[in-house]
């Protein structure tokens, strides 16, 4: 009886060919967060004096 041929080599090749596409993928993914998500917010924020006093009460709670 003959043995039938194993496409080993061929399945490692495709192993090894898309866990490198899958590495890229998840790096760029990640560089462009890194663009995407600034650390330094240069935004100001503006602060809304509370004129209630149920506003009054939110705003301690808060900060």
């Amino acid at each position: 009886m003959r043995k039938k041929k194993t496409h080993k080599m061929s399945d490692f090749k495709l192993k090894v060919i898309l866990s490198l596409l899958a590495g890229i993928v998840f790096s760029f993914v990640f560089i462009l967060l890194a663009f995407a998500l600034p650390l330094n917010t240069t935004e100001k924020k503006t602060f809304v004096k509370p004129k209630g006093k149920l506003e009054q009460i939110s705003h301690s709670l808060k900060n």
